[in-house]
């Protein structure tokens, strides 16, 4: 495995043996290292992910590698990733509260490792929705997540003073957002050396870069990322980066966190819903998956119903930061003066979020990392007017967003493009 200066990459074969000593693991796994079984489980694109259970329990050990583990040695990255991630983790669970994120265990800078809780029977929430699972909490529990977490980690909620604190903390994932920079926003629009598409798809490649509306659009949505650090994002929050049962959902992965725009998260999250949606003639040969396309626009639709609610409630209670005082608003008796703020807020958000969602949906099906909503659909045909599909949906998204009022209005189109498409 690579080394990094004093930097040691775990293997299964040497886990037990270096972290052997570490109380976090002793106390969940039992004493005897021997009797520890270790599997590496990860399947990203960046790190190490390892299973350790022993006879007591077990745990998850995550560590960063000095490189794109997706591409190799020649792509380096710094390990201060898990730094962020793990200062991410812990600002997460006080913002959105306990068992909203994977417990830590213990944190080891210098070898870019985080300890932390084994979930199960927990499963990546992208899988279950191949599979057909209609989970029944996670518009709730995600509304919720993304609405805490975007509000208090703002100069909406906090005081300027310690969001600047960590704003400073945060700037230093520069790496990270570099990748998000240009596999998002720039990469997908060009013949960037390491896309990839399905070659059926060709035609409607060329098509959609030489689009300038399209373009011109991609590049003012990399403009807002680059340049609006309203509060602390997850960064990556996809269905890849959720795990779930039936009873209880968990955000993991924040690595890439940094402070942007609020509606780049939530413009991630409800892009992968859509996905999912366009993706299930892929995976019928089981029998109809009408009653999943239904569930999925669902979703989409009590997500961001459950976000606004809770938001709202967030700006009404707990609008403590430096902006849109209370002292010009409710404490001059001018709450309806307050509400117009807000209203103003929430709709710069919804027209920004589907800009973010649609090219999301684009890097997905044209740049390097794609998902497996597509990829696992064997037949290349099949998989092609998929992808087609959405990404049509998705140009519409980023270049109509300012012109779209409801998410009814999102999920009709989306509705439209499926029937036209197997017609």
């Amino acid at each position: 495995m690579a080394k990094h200066a004093s930097f040691d990459a775990l293997t299964t074969e040497t886990l037990a043996l270096r972290l052997g000593g570490l109380e976090a693991l002793v106390e969940r796994l039992g004493p005897d290292r021997s009797a520890w079984k270790v599997r590496e489980v990860g399947d990203g694109n960046l790190n190490l992910v390892f299973i350790v259970e022993g006879p007591k329990g077990a745990a998850v050990v995550k560590q960063a590698l000095p490189y794109v583990r997706l591409v190799g040695e020649s792509w380096p990255l710094p390990l201060k990733r898990s730094f962020f991630e793990y200062h991410a983790l812990v600002r997460q669970e006080a913002r959105a509260g306990k068992g909203s994120v994977p417990a830590i265990y213990h944190f080891d800078e210098a070898q870019a490792l985080i300890v932390m809780e084994y979930l199960s029977p927990h499963v990546i929430l992208r899988k279950a929705l191949i599979e057909g699972r209609e989970l029944p909490r996670i518009a709730n529990d995600l509304g919720l997540f993304a609405a805490r977490t975007l509000f208090r980690g703002s100069d909406l909620h906090m005081t300027a003073r310690e969001r600047k604190a960590d704003l400073a903390l945060f700037a230093g994932n520069v790496e990270l957002c570099d990748i998000t920079e240009n596999l998002v926003f720039t990469d997908p629009y060009f013949e960037a050396e390491l896309n990839r598409h399905t070659p059926a798809l060709d035609p409607l490649v060329a098509e959609l870069r030489a689009d300038r509306d399209l373009k011109v659009e991609a590049q003012r949505l990399k403009h807002l990322f680059a340049a609006n650090a309203e509060t602390l994002l997850h960064g990556d929050l996809h269905t890849g980066s959720i795990m779930v049962t039936e009873d209880d959902t968990r955000v993991i992965d924040p690595e890439f966190a940094f402070y942007g725009p609020m509606a780049f998260d939530v413009g991630m999250l409800l892009a992968n819903f859509w996905m999912s949606f366009f993706s299930q003639a892929g995976h019928e040969q089981e029998g109809s998956r009408a009653s999943m396309r239904g569930y999925l626009l669902r979703t989409v639709s009590d997500l961001w119903s459950v976000f606004r609610a809770e938001f709202s409630w967030l700006w009404r209670t707990e609008r403590t930061g430096m902006l849109y005082a209370d002292s010009l608003f409710e404490k001059r008796g001018d709450a309806l003066g307050a509400e117009q703020a807000l209203d103003g807020v929430l709709h710069s958000l919804w027209q920004d979020l589907l800009g973010f969602a649609g090219v999301e949906i684009h890097r997905r099906i044209l740049g390097l990392a794609h998902n497996a909503d597509f990829e696992t659909i064997a037949d290349e045909a099949l998989r092609a007017r998929c992808e087609a599909k959405a990404l049509r949906f998705g140009r519409h998204l980023v270049v109509n967003r300012c012109r779209i009022h409801s998410v009814d209005e999102v999920n009709g189109l989306a509705l439209l493009i499926e029937k036209e498409t197997r017609a």
